[in-house]
């Protein structure tokens, strides 16, 4: 009872509906609410996380971010670590982010992404187009991967300060050739969209995949502002599509917010002066 209250407020200070989640602490990890959407991230830090909330928020969707309430009502770490050692009810995953819906356990971010896109207007209706999202949903995954290589080029157990320069080989590698492929891969997709005029990456409206390019066209000029700028003038179509996405009303609101986690060096997009281009 304590923590309906709790979520009720929380969702009421937010300014969407609450339908009354009950997250029980204990051993058990439950995901039997069709009442509101339960993510599962590390607290403290953006990460994979924020292209589900970017999702949430923008569709004005009740969701509980567990892992950021106390410990004593279910929340932290702790919340994690138990879905990850199989104390509930739906399939396995290996690592956050996970969301929660009804008796559904779904990882990793293009799944999660493709599940919540049609159920709220953020994925084209007909098959093609919805391959089409994942497919660059999945590229995304392989550019966050290798900025995250950046900074953590050996392995992901160590400290970066353990393999700086490794990191720095890495980055230099990334800034000079991968970064500028990607970035001119996604500009030459959204000029070829006809169908949205150049506004919106696949059919004739936004979807998920323009709110994760937005968080990645964020989150590199964070990690590396010199060789962002750099790339700048070769991506113009990515630009105003960034501008556009952040002024949606739900984006705006969540940019806004509380709810709103800073980048900071704890999560992919991390910001080394050193691993950027020399000034």
């Amino acid at each position: 009872m304590a923590w309906a209250l709790l979520g009720a407020a929380l969702a009421i200070a937010a300014g969407r509906a609450y339908d009354g989640v009950d997250m029980q602490s204990g051993s058990s990890a439950s995901c039997a609410s069709e009442a509101a959407y339960k993510l599962y991230y590390w607290p403290g830090l953006p990460g994979r996380g924020e292209f589900i909330r970017l999702v949430l928020e923008d569709a004005g969707a009740a969701y509980v971010d567990v892992a950021r309430l106390p410990t004593d009502q279910g929340g932290g770490a702790g919340a994690i670590t138990r879905l990850l050692r199989g104390e509930h009810t739906g399939h396995l995953p290996l690592a956050p982010p996970i969301l929660c819906h009804g008796e559904l356990t779904i990882a990793q971010v293009a799944n999660i992404c493709m599940y919540l896109g049609p159920r709220h207007g953020l994925a084209p209706a007909d098959e093609p187009g919805r391959l089409a999202v994942n497919q660059l949903q999945l590229t995304i995954a392989d550019l966050v991967g290798e900025v995250h290589d950046t900074h953590h080029p050996i392995a992901v157990g160590r400290f970066y300060e353990q393999q700086k320069a490794a990191a720095r080989e890495r980055a230099v590698f990334f800034l000079d050739q991968r970064l500028p492929r990607f970035l001119a891969h996604f500009e030459k997709v959204l000029g070829r969209n006809r169908e949205g005029s150049g506004e919106c990456l696949v059919g004739a409206r936004p979807s998920y995949v323009d709110l994760s390019v937005f968080h990645v066209l964020v989150g590199l000029a964070y990690a590396f502002p010199r060789a962002f700028a750099r790339n700048e003038a070769s991506i113009p179509g990515l630009l105003a599509l960034r501008d556009r996405v952040r002024q949606r009303p739900g984006i705006a609101a969540y940019l806004a917010s509380e709810r709103h986690l800073a980048f900071n060096e704890k999560g992919i997009f991390r910001h080394y002066p050193e691993l950027d281009l020399p000034e």
